[in-house]
């Protein structure tokens, strides 16, 4: 696949999610022809104009060979998103993140797809010596069963690459920022939110764990810029996806927030509950070896737009907070109503 190509026939899982409502406008502003596969259980999770989607509803565990027929690429976004959705029912994870994307990457490969990008995540990596900066070659060390389904993924994947099809492993750091379809149980969301609806900032945990961040418009630019990059220079790797030089302590993202949002304040709650997750990463990979990608956003950017957002949109404390814009909390309203059985899958 050449550089130059951007008239790609590429099928995006999990384009009515948070990374998908950014990602898909910019797959088809450069030019690429793009059909979205997504259950819609975000849909309506919208701050301000919903998007124009398009797309199919279908399940990702349901998806088959002539699903994909006709298309260059597979950009795999589809799965439960976080730590805490993954804690719901381990298996259903592995089932749902690992499984189900091992048999839509071997779909894929029977009907033709020469690439798959796969939404892997840093978590995989766990926790680092105090210092420590983490590339590629790293020792990985999944700490909860969202991590371990991401991981297993991988390797699985990896297992089907050969002359025919190439994937690659995307691990973006936690994402941050204003998407159409927004999220308030990521860490930079959650603390912007708070400081703009009640003015009081409270850090969960002792605020000393460090978390790579990245805007989920530089995730987005880093799949289409991919998409530019000869099979052989990605062939099964693994790409850090971010800036080196945004790696924060949750404590002084939360300093940020306060100083973008005037009049409020910080606290730091849980003094005695260090967070097991703490690892720095590098970027450097992306940066040096796929030179259509540059990260933009720094956190106190991406704040900034963040309180604009909130502010224009007229973000409410109920939505914030409730499962509006909270995965977790979003699942398990849709299962009280009975639209959404034990397997996560959409009733009747």
């Amino acid at each position: 696949m050449a550089p130059q190509d951007s008239d790609l026939r590429i099928v995006v899982t999990g384009n009515l999610g948070y990374v998908g409502s950014v990602l898909t406008p910019r797959l088809r502003a450069a030019g690429h022809d793009v059909l979205g596969l997504d259950v819609g259980l975000f849909k309506d999770c919208t701050l301000g104009p919903a998007p124009d989607d398009g797309g199919r509803c279908l399940d990702v565990r349901d998806v088959t060979p002539a699903d994909l027929d006709g298309a260059d690429v597979v950009i795999h976004l589809a799965g439960l998103s976080n730590d805490p959705l993954g804690d719901i029912d381990p298996e259903l994870t592995t089932r749902i993140n690992t499984d189900a994307t091992v048999r839509l990457a071997e779909a894929a490969k029977r009907a033709g797809v020469r690439r798959f990008l796969f939404s892997s995540s840093c978590s995989i990596y766990g926790a680092a010596k105090p210092g420590r900066l983490l590339d590629e070659c790293s020792e990985l060390n999944p700490l909860s069963w969202y991590a371990d389904s991401k991981l297993r993924a991988e390797g699985a994947l990896g297992s089907l690459a050969d002359e025919t099809f190439s994937p690659v492993f995307l691990r973006s750091g936690t994402a941050y920022g204003y998407s159409p379809r927004l999220r308030t149980d990521l860490v930079i969301n959650d603390l912007t939110a708070q400081a703009v609806l009640t003015g009081e900032i409270t850090v969960r945990s002792d605020g000393t764990a460090w978390r790579p961040f990245v805007h989920v418009e530089d995730i987005a630019a880093a799949f289409v810029a991919l998409l530019r990059v000869p099979r052989e220079a990605t062939h099964a790797r693994a790409f850090n996806v971010g800036q080196t030089a945004e790696n924060y302590q949750i404590r002084d993202v939360a300093r940020i927030v306060a100083e973008a949002v005037p009049g409020s304040r910080m606290t730091i709650a849980g003094t005695t509950n260090p967070d097991s997750r703490d690892y720095r990463v590098s970027c450097e990979r992306i940066t040096s070896e796929v030179p259509a990608f540059r990260a933009r956003w720094s956190a106190r950017d991406g704040i900034e737009q963040l309180v604009r957002g909130y502010r224009r949109f007229g973000i409410r404390r109920e939505d914030a907070e409730g499962p509006r814009f909270q995965r977790l909390k979003l699942i398990r309203a849709l299962q009280n109503t009975g639209r959404l059985d034990g397997q996560l899958r959409v009733a009747g």
